[in-house]
């Protein structure tokens, strides 16, 4: 259960710990006074979204955090990494910026891991869930949480994504002759154009180098010429080859006169080697300049068709290369397209065939679980003052769809003698409260959530009504913790805890408190929500009169 909610700096809230207990909870105050903010605090403690409008104005952060006891989430601690106890805290931190941060027992997690967790925890009804009443889309959802189809419906929707995989590959290989004549001739054009091309990859880098080398070949040219002619000399004087070569020759002649000059003999012979090996790298060098005018206008021509094709085809070598394949094999699909048809259609027969008996084993699990819904909920709705109310579950065949053949809507009279019709058509807001409460009140029997929370669940509701929704809530608080909004003093007497939420101005700024009552409070609050702000002796009296027969109908329940 829920055990404590602590709220720093939320919307008019600066500071509030509240401490629930088991059974039924009541908070109660004037209209406006924050009573829904609890709510919201309590939802963002869970991971449901939050804004920085919750931050309380001024401050640069807001804190909720919500201590649980006694709940089964070892798996779920297990599976994110957080250290299971005896109790779970869930923390959120909200920033004025809008962002915020989660912790589950002082384990960062994320918003999403934290609603999974919320889910396990608490069950919150709020007046999304009466509009979700009113729209079929959902009723659907109800029917299989209340049948407990998950199993078969996990298989159905194994089976019906194999069947729609089935058919838009089958899809894809059948169109018209004349769009298969028109795709035939497309690829067999690129393939054409692709293969003429006969591109590999980084064949454009280097021809562009190739040519940019060609375009300054001739005064690379001119300068090894006249570099080759001072190495190798003319006719008119020698060249460094031949003078070094006759300088080393002098000086190895002197030597049989002078060691010394032994040094000077040896660096002028290795001058000598250099030389001639500069000397022949200049001829080799020569020798590579040498080209034709046509190999330049044949790499000009390469490489226009090398840079419209790329540009046509994806941009780079690699991506023209790949489309030529992709070209290939999409016509090799389109040629042997008859004999994959024949074997897809086989295929396909046996899928929907298999999705077809799931969903009608879906559809027979749905009609058992539609009739015993109706049921339950014509108990409960006479429990809550509408003996004449008749509610049905209507199933209507539909083509297969991700969750079956089945189309459901929720249908009812509220009177005896009237023909059913859609609630949304048909229901009132009181109307609608009652079949909420009955629909969570039988929905909860299956779940293993340990709190519920109703916001807004006595929306239209008075008088005899009311008390039978008090009394229902009561039932349901003998054996989970339940704990509610409302303005109705049948259910603040109906309370086994009751929380006063008032709102004052202090030194220009507007705070909310949540206090816990005792009898004596608690007596003065019904007797306000009764009569208002004229509390008298009589209503005074008459809310102990309350009090004292809530207490007696709940001992009635033990």
């Amino acid at each position: 259960m829920l055990s404590l909610l602590h709220i720093e700096n939320i919307a008019v809230i600066d500071r509030a710990d509240i401490e629930f207990n088991d059974g039924l909870n009541v908070l109660t105050g004037e209209t406006g006074a924050g009573k829904s903010i609890v709510i919201d605090s309590l939802e963002a403690s869970l991971g449901w979204r939050t804004s920085r409008e919750l931050v309380r104005t001024g401050e640069r952060s807001a804190l909720v955090t919500a201590t649980f006891t006694g709940v089964d989430a070892k798996d779920w601690c297990e599976e994110n990494g957080v250290e299971f106890e005896d109790e779970l805290v869930l923390t959120r931190r909200i920033s004025d910026d809008g962002k915020s941060s989660c912790r589950v027992n002082g384990t960062p997690v994320s918003a999403v891991q934290l609603r999974e967790l919320g889910l396990r925890l608490i069950d919150i009804h709020g007046q999304g869930d009466g509009q979700r009443l009113t729209n079929e889309r959902w009723h659907l959802a109800y029917l299989d949480g209340f049948g407990g189809v998950g199993a078969e419906l996990d298989e159905y929707k194994i089976a019906y994504s194999e069947l729609r995989a089935l058919r838009e590959e089958l899809d894809s290989l059948t169109m018209d002759e004349g769009e298969r004549e028109r795709r035939v001739d497309m690829l067999n054009y690129q393939i054409k154009e692709l293969e003429r091309a006969n591109l590999r990859p980084g064949e454009y880098d280097e021809k562009q180098k190739r040519r940019e080398f060609l375009r300054s070949a001739g005064k690379l040219s001119d300068a090894v010429r006249d570099a080759s002619a001072c190495m190798y000399g003319s006719e008119r004087s020698d060249g460094a080859v031949s003078l070094i070569e006759s300088a080393a020759g002098s000086i190895a002649y002197a030597l049989r006169w002078s060691e010394e000059l032994e040094g000077l003999s040896r660096k002028l012979t290795d001058l000598k080697y250099a030389a001639e090996d500069a000397a022949e790298e200049l001829r080799d060098i020569r020798e590579r300049l040498e080209f034709s005018p046509e190999e330049l206008d044949e790499l000009d021509s390469r490489l226009d068709v090398l840079k419209r094709v790329t540009r046509k085809y994806g941009g780079s070598e690699e991506a023209a290369i790949e489309t030529l394949e992709q070209a290939r094999r999409e016509l090799d699909e389109m040629e042997f397209s008859d004999e994959r048809i024949k074997k897809l259609e086989a295929k396909l027969a046996s899928a929907e065939a298999r999705a077809k008996t799931l969903a009608a084993a879906l559809t027979k699990k749905r009609q058992t679980a539609a009739k015993a819904l109706s049921d339950a909920i014509e108990r409960e709705l006479r429990d809550l003052s509408m003996p004449g109310a008749a509610f049905t579950v209507e199933l209507s065949p539909r083509e297969l769809g991700p969750d079956g053949a089945d189309e459901v809507r929720f249908l009812m009279a509220a009177n005896t003698g009237e023909a059913p019709g859609r609630i949304v058509k048909v229901a009132s807001g009181g109307e609608l409260s009652r079949i909420m409460l009955a629909m969570k009140t039988v929905l909860s029997r299956a779940d293993t959530v340990g709190a519920m929370v109703f916001d807004e669940i006595d929306t239209g509701v008075s008088g005899v009504a009311a008390q039978r929704v008090a009394e229902k809530l009561a039932a349901i608080g003998k054996n989970k913790q339940v704990i509610c909004v409302t303005h109705l003093p049948q259910i603040a007497a109906m309370a086994d805890t009751q929380f006063s939420i008032e709102k004052r101005v202090q030194s220009g700024r507007t705070y909310t408190s949540v206090t816990p009552l005792d009898i004596s409070g608690r007596r003065r609050e019904i007797a306000r929500l009764t009569g208002g702000d004229n509390v008298t002796e009589i209503t005074l009296m008459s809310a102990a009169e309350q009090l004292d027969a809530a207490k007696k109908y709940k001992e009635g329940l033990k």
